[in-house]
């Protein structure tokens, strides 16, 4: 037995000032109790929000996995998982935008809107990934590009479409409406400093002293659990007033 925990450890050894292994950690634990949240909260609410809570437990424990996997690579190797990153939030990011579209749903939201959200959404991803991991020396592009998709992505919900439909909502679907678009105004925008930390630029005496993965790791566990609390505020407050 002793010999088989010496060839496969458990525990990955973790250095006392490794910020980033213990990010890795905080949000793989932080995202799993999240989901378990979220999924055992499902049946508390009136019909019309359990999809909207389902999808915040998805984003959450779709993260969860990725991040067990994450930090173990971390661990092994000393390398940014990139790949395992960007997996993770080709799945997840899609995934809330759809909130958007779910919880405005009560205001006569389209699936055009969601597919309009999620197709901006992959654009920013793919982008971004080309320039942080195929095209570095054109890393500032690529991360330009990605910009670009999510301004559109800022606009449309806080005056497009999707903000019409959400005055036309009002109480407490315009506030959460709001919410989830402080946290893509200001939450999402923590991931450009990541990117610039970890990639070749004009920009890089200014960012270069940040360490990406943990610029990435504090923006995941915000931003995901963040949404599914303000998803799952609306619908206590929406189920309560029903009640």
């Amino acid at each position: 037995m002793e010999n088989f925990l010496l060839t496969f450890p458990m525990v990955a050894k973790l250095a006392t000032n490794d910020y980033v292994g213990f990010t890795f950690f905080v949000g793989c634990m932080a995202m799993m109790a999240a989901s378990a949240f979220f999924f055992l909260s499902m049946n508390s609410f009136d019909k019309k929000w359990r999809t909207s809570i389902l999808v915040s437990g998805l984003i959450t424990f779709i993260a969860a996995v990725h991040y067990w996997y994450m930090r173990d690579y971390w661990a092994d190797f000393g390398e940014s998982p990139t790949f395992f990153r960007y997996v993770d939030w080709i799945l997840t990011v899609p995934l809330m935008c759809v909130e958007f579209f779910l919880i405005l749903k009560v205001a006569g939201a389209k699936r055009s809107l969601m597919w309009r959200l999620i197709l901006l959404s992959v654009i920013m991803l793919v982008t971004g990934y080309l320039g942080e991991a195929v095209y570095r020396d054109a890393a500032w592009l690529w991360g330009l590009i990605s910009g670009i998709a999510y301004f559109i992505i800022v606009y449309e919900i806080w005056l497009g479409t999707a903000k019409k439909l959400a005055v036309k909502a009002g109480g407490p679907v315009l506030q959460a409406h709001k919410m989830l678009c402080w946290f893509v105004l200001v939450g999402w925008a923590i991931y450009p400093l990541g990117y610039m930390a970890g990639t070749p630029g004009w920009y890089e005496g200014i960012f270069g002293g940040l360490s990406m993965d943990v610029v990435y790791n504090i923006g995941d566990a915000i931003n995901k659990i963040g949404f599914g609390l303000v998803v799952y505020n609306l619908a206590v407050v929406a189920t309560s007033e029903k009640a």
